[in-house]
């Protein structure tokens, strides 16, 4: 009679963890859109560096209350996450400089089969034909209603691929590391935020000088630009936790399938909010298909087979011994 119960209340809490996600992403989206676009401030990575300092200060309130219990985590796995989370900051703003918009695009759609990949090599996941497919037509459908002008370069490939696999590990380490040290995405991101916000904080108005040619400190801050900066570095703060809880309940695959979720609602509200330049039946087509591959995709993985990962991974419990996952344990 449990069991039940118990599952109709992980579909609730996964429902929850993914609307969380969806709305706090895409509200800070279209924060930062009319932050850079009306009020010109264009230092996406001293942003994001303002993004953590703020979370930062939300782990240590929660710390304070509470909230967040005590917990290890090897200060050589903080730096590596940090270094691949950091190249993928850096590596998305300076592939997004050197491609064109479609080629950028492109390289966010191959973080799908990178992540397959990962997935695959280090986890040993199995993917039926549907989900497969299913992951094609995703990729079709976003590329359908992103792509168009599409060139190519040498130091832009370079950029791009350096911008994918440092996502995709970075992506994959979060579900990896709370796993093996059976960490919950509080105390995860309580390990993370200082250490990123002190390397972006140092670093971001160099590589925003280098990409845009300003200087943050010369910026013409005013009421309206302060009050989006602050809104944004708030839902920041939701954002990178709900990251970190979605890749933990899921994995960084399913992450990305559904992820794309946001990039259907941000042009939506897009031509909402910021005129109907762009929208046609190419487009309206696209976001038709991505969203048919994204149901395919949820009822595709969740059958017997769609995606399971056979058991190696050893986990810490709270007395710090490790132990093998169970075949139960192994869908995905």
């Amino acid at each position: 009679m449990g069991s039940p119960r118990k599952s109709d209340r992980k579909a609730l809490l996964d429902i929850g963890a993914w609307l969380f996600n969806i709305v706090t992403s895409v509200g800070i989206i279209m924060v930062n859109k009319a932050l850079m676009a009306t009020h010109g401030f264009t230092f996406a990575t001293s942003l994001t560096g303002m993004h953590f300092v703020t979370t930062t200060m939300m782990t240590i309130v929660f710390r304070w209350l509470k909230l967040i219990q005590p917990s290890h985590l090897p200060m050589s796995e903080v730096l590596k996450f940090a270094l691949f989370a950091n190249l993928s900051i850096v590596g998305m703003n300076v592939s997004l400089m050197w491609n064109s918009v479609g080629f950028y695009q492109i390289a966010k759609l191959c973080m799908i089969p990178a992540s397959c990949l990962l997935e695959v090599v280090f986890d040993q996941v199995r993917y039926s034909q549907g989900t497969k497919l299913s992951i094609m037509v995703v990729l079709v459908g976003v590329a359908v209603c992103t792509v168009s002008d599409v060139s190519v370069n040498a130091r832009g490939l370079m950029a791009a691929v350096i911008a994918v696999w440092s996502t995709c590990l970075q992506q994959y380490y979060v579900h990896f590391l709370q796993k093996k040290y059976a960490l919950n995405s509080f105390n995860l991101l309580g390990h993370m935020a200082p250490v990123q916000a002190a390397s972006l904080v140092l670093v971001g108005p160099f590589v925003d000088f280098w990409l845009t040619g300003k200087r943050i400190d010369q910026y013409a801050y005013a009421l309206p630009s302060v009050f989006f900066i602050t809104l944004s570095c708030l839902i920041a703060v939701g954002t990178n936790l709900s990251q970190f809880i979605c890749i933990g309940r899921f994995s960084a695959v399913s992450f990305q399938v559904l992820g794309h979720m946001k990039t259907i609602f941000v042009l939506i509200l897009g031509f909402l909010f910021f005129g109907k330049e762009g929208l046609n039946l190419q487009v309206v087509l696209g976001m038709i298909i991505a969203i048919c591959g994204m149901v395919w995709y949820g009822n595709a993985s969740s059958k017997p087979g769609g995606k399971e990962r056979r058991p190696h991974l050893p986990q810490r419990n709270s007395n710090g011994f490790t132990g093998e996952k169970t075949h139960d344990d192994d869908k995905v």
